[in-house]
């Protein structure tokens, strides 16, 4: 049977994409942009549907969407707009891109995407990262980064976790997994990313679990005592999303939002790459981590037309 649609950004029933062409034109012209229009189509259409949009408007008008929506809109919500018209996997080696090209690395854009992405995802991206940038996303990273915190990057980079569950490594990965860190004095790096890099999520959760009836604890404070910096970062990261990728989302949009000062890039690029994924769940999660909506968050948090678009991204109130 096929799984339930989780994501809050469904495709337009009725859609056609030389009107919508023609309503964003008429949005764009004369004097002052009606943002409203603009936001409220494009939050309502599939990616797909925005890609035939922007191939309506080419031929219609004779030139690209994009710079058009650029040359009207400004700041958060031109930024949003945009990322709401790119591809999602041309958007995700973007951002990655961006991540190691700028001044100094954003190890938190590695970490988020590379961590939560299904092996083909990652393929994918790879091969739009050459296609765009003329450059391996291995290389650049391998540029960027170091020691086992790289080591671990690389191994996600392959895309090639092993398939479903081997019984007789569950309780083997748990006492391996225990022996290169509380077990012994220093840590043993090569064991928890080669164990952690390459296992199943299905595999992962029951040695997890083996592990905390074992030894009473959860492998997540074995990780907090063992590892610092970036490297720390990876592997929780990791471990949430075998655990519950909706869950690691709902906690990486907390994060961007309650402190002082909104992460609005962390916000935009979560609320976009998931709208058609599983919105739904991160939803869920978030109601019942925080006890408080995702939405009711989203607008104390931000304001105007970005957060009207976010709003309807989210999908809804819980």
């Amino acid at each position: 049977p096929q799984a339930a649609y989780r994501g809050s950004v469904k495709p337009f029933v009725s859609f056609n994409a030389k009107q919508d062409a023609e309503l964003l034109h008429k949005a764009m012209k004369g004097i002052g942009t009606d943002e409203d229009a603009i936001l409220m189509l494009l939050a309502s259409r599939s990616n797909d549907q925005r890609q035939q949009i922007k191939a309506a408007y080419k031929k219609a008008y004779g030139k690209d969407l994009v710079s058009a929506l650029k040359s009207e809109l400004g700041g958060l919500l031109e930024s949003l707009i945009v990322a709401l018209m790119t591809p999602p996997i041309e958007y995700d080696a973007s951002q990655l891109h961006k991540a190691l090209k700028g001044a100094g690395t954003d190890d938190d854009v590695l970490i988020e995407i590379l961590a939560s992405r299904t092996g083909e995802q990652i393929k994918e991206i790879i091969k739009v990262y050459k296609k765009e940038f003329g450059a391996k996303l291995e290389k650049d990273i391998c540029g960027d980064t170091s020691g086992y915190y790289q080591k671990l990057l690389v191994i996600l980079l392959q895309g090639s976790r092993e398939k479903g569950v081997d019984e007789e490594k569950v309780e083997k990965d748990a006492k391996d997994l225990f022996a290169a860190g509380e077990g012994k004095f220093g840590t043993d790096e090569e064991t928890f990313i080669r164990i952690i890099g390459n296992r199943s999520a299905e595999h992962l959760r029951k040695v997890f679990d083996t592990y905390r009836k074992l030894y009473g604890s959860e492998i997540e404070d074995s990780i907090e005592g063992e590892t610092t910096g970036n490297l720390e970062n990876l592997l929780l990261a990791v471990l949430k999303c075998v655990r519950s990728v909706p869950d690691y989302f709902a906690e990486c949009l907390y994060k961007s939002m309650r402190r002082a000062g909104t992460d609005d890039s962390t916000l935009m690029r979560i609320m976009v790459s998931r709208s058609e994924l599983d919105m739904l769940d991160i939803r869920a999660g978030f109601q019942k981590k925080y006890g408080v909506s995702l939405y009711t968050t989203i607008q104390e948090d931000t304001s105007g037309d970005y957060q009207k678009a976010l709003l309807y991204l989210c999908g809804g109130d819980d």
